[in-house]
Parts: structure tokens; sequence; C-alpha cells
């Protein structure tokens, strides 16, 4: 049974690469949802308790703080916790996407990516930890 269509969340696209970033935040916005972008992870956190996203779509290649770190700041965090976390990444080897997943990411997705890949996480949410995790669905 098809996901219902889920529209209307905060999304934060974290990504040093200003055009994949803002033609990924474009596609989210046509999907519906509200979308700031920032350019790395230093900033990606500080953004959080601001823009409160329901869903952060992080690159894990980034200058300085990498996606690992956040996601695990995120994770480690109680009110940040809950946020549905996203890697979008160029990183696509099995054990990258080992790392993600310890790391504290829910999906994995390897650049260039099919933006409805996005949308369909966003749509399924959180996957459950205790089965075979959702998160490799969709990764190559």
């Amino acid at each position: 049974m098809a996901s219902p269509q889920v529209y209307g969340r905060r999304v934060l696209v974290v990504d040093d690469n200003l055009d994949a970033a803002e033609s990924t935040a474009a596609f989210l916005r046509l999907e519906g949802h509200e979308v700031k972008t920032v350019g790395d992870g230093t900033e990606a956190l500080a953004s959080v308790p601001v823009f409160a996203p329901h869903v952060i779509v992080l690159d894990i290649g980034l200058p300085g703080l990498d996606g690992y770190a956040v996601a695990r700041q995120l994770r480690e965090r109680g009110d940040t916790s809950h946020i549905l976390l996203v890697a979008v990444t160029g990183y696509g080897q099995r054990e990258d996407r080992e790392r993600a997943m310890t790391s504290g990411f829910d999906y994995h997705f390897v650049k260039p990516t099919n933006p409805g890949q996005i949308q369909r996480a966003i749509e399924q949410g959180r996957p459950q930890r205790d089965t075979e995790s959702a998160s490799h669905k969709g990764a190559s």
C-alpha cells in the first residue's frame, strides 16, 4: 500500500555544493515543504533550534563538521532526536552506508539522487530500528 502524501514539513537542506542544495530545495518546495538551505555542519546545528525542521537532508562530506558528526549530535540531544535524517551524499560504499546508519541517519541515498526518493523518505518517516532498516531502500 502506498504511503500517504506528506506536505508542509520544514526541511533543512545541508550541502556545501550550493547548486545541489538549491535544486533539492526547489523540488521540496514544489512538494509543498518549507525549506531552508545552509552550507556546512556548524550552520546546520545553529539553524535547528531556530528553524525547527521535521527533516534534515544532509550531505556527509561537509567542510569542518561533517554529516556524520552532525547526525550523532542531533541524535544525542533529546530535543532533536526525533528529526528525520536523510543522507544525500557521494559516499556510496557499503561501509559508508553502515557508518551513516550508526551515526543516526534514517536513510542513505547516493548522489545523483532522484528527488522523489527524498519525498518518499519523508512520507515513510523514521524506520523502525528493531527490524531491517528501510535506510537501504533506494540506496545504490
